[in-house]
């Protein structure tokens, strides 16, 4: 059991990271469109993803908060820079996508947004762990 206690910063850190990554990466999916930036219209990935959002019945400036805190917030997960308040974030969007999208298509569907959600919850519950900017700068 001390052992197992011993590895527990590194658990942490392990779910942080991947949860992070995770986020980010479609944070980023939704922030640059699939042919990437255009000159003309930088912000066309948040504009098409707010399309999307509208056809939910949802406002619209729902999909900017959702994309910066997928990007923005999986980084800050990252880096262990206000783990607890990124991680609530991330639990608040995932929540509000498995409401409105995933819990329609069935188990299935959910089950990914479901394990995003409980590592989201894990980390606003225990913080960043040892190995993280937050522990460094004291903001735990």
């Amino acid at each position: 059991m001390r052992t197992l206690a011993k590895l527990q910063p590194w658990a942490i850190l392990l779910i942080r990271l991947a949860l992070g990554a995770s986020m980010t990466y479609h944070g980023f999916e939704k922030l640059i469109p699939p042919g990437g930036v255009h000159r003309a219209h930088p912000l066309a990935g948040f504009d098409s993803f707010a399309q999307f959002v509208a056809t939910l019945g949802l406002p619209p400036w729902l999909a900017y908060a959702s994309i910066l805190t997928e990007f923005v917030g999986g980084i800050l997960l990252v880096l262990g820079l206000l783990t607890r308040f990124s991680a609530f974030l991330i639990a608040t969007n995932m929540l509000v996508a498995l409401i409105t999208v995933n819990i329609h298509h069935g188990y299935s569907a959910s089950e990914y947004t479901l394990a995003l959600i409980a590592m989201a919850l894990l980390l606003v519950t225990t913080g960043s762990g040892a190995v993280a900017l937050d522990r460094k700068l004291g903001i735990t």
